[in-house]
């Protein structure tokens, strides 16, 4: 099968690169044409537009910004749907909406081709070490053909959320939910802790060797406990943007979320602080000056 790629940003990248790996040419697009440059000197081949890499593809991975790009790349006479062959396959790993989802799933199947929602658990130094979960939902068959596809990308697991197309966005976002407001406890516990004269790292380091021992709180806490608030691995304005899907959603279920919309606060007052280009930890700055703490 012939693969293209849509989205070279700081996850995309490495994604990139693993598929490389594994097969070539894959064929790859992205809007700022320069960040694609070190991947065609490991064997990639660029496109200049997504009709042109849609015509040339069996299956198409996009990870863009949000829905109105994803919409951008997939919708009218210049995309995806309209040049991607019959039978053909897109994978799509951004973190969305699930009604956007449903809204292209359908999208395709009017021009018999097939969506798979496919988002992904993992920053960027997990796809470099292959490591990636990938939650997945849509046509069975169809997920039992990419799974392959998905493992070469950097899939240490593949989680699966049935057939409609939305249902793994939903996961995504219920999980993402839980990454920023324990980013955002973190944060608060460790200007506690410091802010009463204890040692933050030895509180932190007592946590993960008992109740959280988990890999969230080993990497989240290891970089707010050393300030590693650049370069970004999953930038705090990114963050901000899953945190208003995550509330988007929860009001379109009728699902309360308090907690969430204290830590969506949160964010909007650390984005006004100038922080949207640091990592989302980076709302530690913002509770040590005062603002938005979630009392």
């Amino acid at each position: 099968m012939r693969i293209g790629f849509i989205g070279l940003g700081h996850l995309g990248t490495p994604i990139a690169e693993n598929l490389l790996m594994q097969h070539q040419p894959v064929y790859v697009y992205n809007r700022t044409a320069a960040k694609a440059q070190p991947l065609v000197e490991k064997g990639a081949v660029i496109c200049t537009s997504v009709k042109e890499l849609a015509g040339l593809c069996d299956v198409v991975f996009s990870i863009v910004s949000d829905d109105a790009a994803l919409y951008h790349i997939t919708e009218g006479p210049e995309g995806i749907a309209a040049h991607l062959k019959a039978g053909g396959i897109h994978i799509s790993m951004s973190t969305i909406l699930p009604a956007t989802s449903t809204a292209l799933s359908a999208l395709h199947r009017q021009q018999q081709q097939h969506y798979i929602t496919a988002p992904i658990m993992g920053r960027p130094e997990a796809a470099r070490a292959r490591k990636l979960n990938f939650l997945v939902s849509g046509p069975g068959g169809i997920i039992e053909t990419i799974k392959p596809l998905l493992q070469d990308a950097g899939a240490v697991n593949i989680w699966e959320f049935g057939t409609e197309a939305g249902a793994a966005n939903t996961a995504k976002l219920c999980s993402n939910y839980l990454i920023l407001t324990s980013v955002a406890a973190m944060a608060e516990g460790i200007n506690m802790a410091r802010q009463s004269g204890i040692d933050p790292e030895q509180w932190m380091q007592m946590l993960t060797q008992t109740l959280f021992n988990a890999p969230l709180y080993h990497s989240y806490g290891a970089a707010l406990l050393k300030a590693a608030y650049l370069p970004a691995g999953f930038s705090l304005q990114m963050g901000l943007k899953d945190a208003n899907l995550i509330m988007q959603q929860s009001q379109s279920v009728q699902a309360q979320m308090p907690l969430g919309q204290k830590v969506q606060e949160l964010l909007q007052q650390s984005l006004a602080q100038g922080l949207g280009d640091h990592d989302v930890i980076a709302m530690a700055l913002a509770i040590q000056k005062g603002a938005g703490t979630l009392s």
